[in-house]
């Protein structure tokens, strides 16, 4: 897939710079071409020396190179390529790529550019939750980039979070989908997913029994189709989809604020399991046992997702599918709930005791549309998620449904 393709590889300075040699290492097992260029920074963790070695290529370093820049080669750098790769993106590169700077040849050859970027971030765990970071990755996200994580885990500073840099093949993955286009290409997909976490107190909340693992495998499933999709999800424990923008939140609230920013979109697939209520007034202190009266917890409806993007007017996606978690009456509780929500289709699975549909790996479920119920055979969650993203692109290619 990435046979004959050109990679322009820019390393910035953090330590998961040791990871983009393998990374080198993979990509030309695969048949591309890498080439690189070094910030200043990057140079403290690996060298010109071996960088050149793995890629077989001149490794650059400076905007100011005569005998380079006779030939305009910044500008050829950032022209030659199919794609740009930034890995590792500290803070600081992602910063100056988001306010244009170009003061050095990195950035220039970034601005320069008129070719796709993607980036993997990668920082300590503070920094990348800071305000300005995320304000920075909000407005390269805006300007097209692509990103590939950062994942979960230990730091080299000591401390555990999100901040660690995709592993490499997980990069080289991202690359792929990007090569591979699809029949989703350019089309934006958002999908929610997990559930939502609406607190009584400092440590109580409510909440619904949803692993994620069914709106996550419909986001990597979409991305491997060619479509850019933006993950919207609840607190989880799976693994984020390789290639994919996700967007963490809490409670319903912060979902709907998030699918609403990442609007226009041409796909909505609203796969979280939402909590329909949330308590009036978030007790500011845990509640406590008194042996008097139980307390008493005033509920109110929390906004409804899938009501609201399929109610959109003009800013509506163009198919907007929901899910229906049901008990009993399966098909015809789903029926009923396309019809209120206004959304294009349901998918209907069956979440009673004894299915092991949540937290489980595996879903029965019924694709309900305007004219049809068509059910499907019991598969793995990650087979019934490729088979709705077929048929989600059919549906953009004109195939009946």
């Amino acid at each position: 897939m990435l046979a004959n393709k050109s990679i322009l590889l820019v390393i910035a300075g953090g330590i998961a710079a040791y990871k983009s040699l393998d990374l080198i290492r993979r990509l030309r097992e695969r048949g591309a071409r890498v080439r690189c260029v070094l910030t200043g920074a990057a140079q403290h963790f690996v060298t010109p020396l071996s960088v050149g070695a793995l890629t077989g290529e001149k490794v650059f370093t400076d905007l100011f190179s005569l005998t380079d820049e006779q030939e305009m080669g910044h500008i050829q750098l950032s022209r030659a390529a199919d794609l740009l790769v930034v890995a590792p993106a500290t803070a600081d590169i992602m910063a100056r790529m988001a306010q244009g700077r170009a003061d050095d040849l990195a950035t220039t050859v970034l601005l320069a550019t008129d070719k796709p970027v993607l980036i993997a971030p990668a920082m300590n765990v503070r920094m990348w939750n800071h305000k300005a970071t995320q304000r920075n990755l909000a407005q390269l996200r805006a300007d097209g980039v692509r990103v590939v994580g950062p994942n979960d885990g230990d730091m080299a500073c000591g401390e555990y979070g999100p901040g660690r840099m995709s592993e490499p093949l997980e990069i080289v993955a991202a690359i792929e989908a990007f090569f591979a286009g699809g029949p989703l290409q350019g089309k934006h997909a958002i999908v929610t997913s997990g559930p939502t976490h609406e607190p009584i107190d400092p440590v109580r909340y409510i909440a619904n029994r949803s692993s994620g693992k069914q709106g996550h495998a419909i986001a990597g499933a979409l991305a491997a189709l060619g479509a850019r999709v933006t993950l919207v999800t609840g607190p989880t424990s799976v693994a984020d989809p390789v290639g994919v923008d996700v967007v963490r939140i809490e409670t319903a609230r912060d979902m709907l604020a998030a699918c609403q920013k990442a609007l226009p979109a041409d796909i909505a697939v609203c796969a979280a399991a939402v909590a329909d209520w949330r308590t009036e007034g978030e007790a500011t202190q845990k509640l406590k046992k008194g042996g008097g009266p139980l307390p008493k917890l005033s509920l109110t409806e929390n906004p409804d997702i899938l009501h609201t993007l399929s109610a959109r007017g003009k800013k509506r996606p163009a198919l907007v599918v929901g899910f229906a978690a049901e008990t009993e009456k399966i098909v015809e509780h789903a029926q009923a709930k396309l019809k209120k929500k206004g959304c294009d289709w349901i998918v209907a699975n069956d979440v009673g005791s004894g299915t092991g549909t949540f937290g489980g790996d595996s879903n029965a479920v019924t694709l309900i549309t305007a004219t049809a119920a068509d059910k499907w055979a019991k598969a793995s969650k990650q087979a019934v998620a490729e088979k709705l993203a077929r048929r989600i692109a059919d549906h953009f290619s004109g195939v009946e449904t």
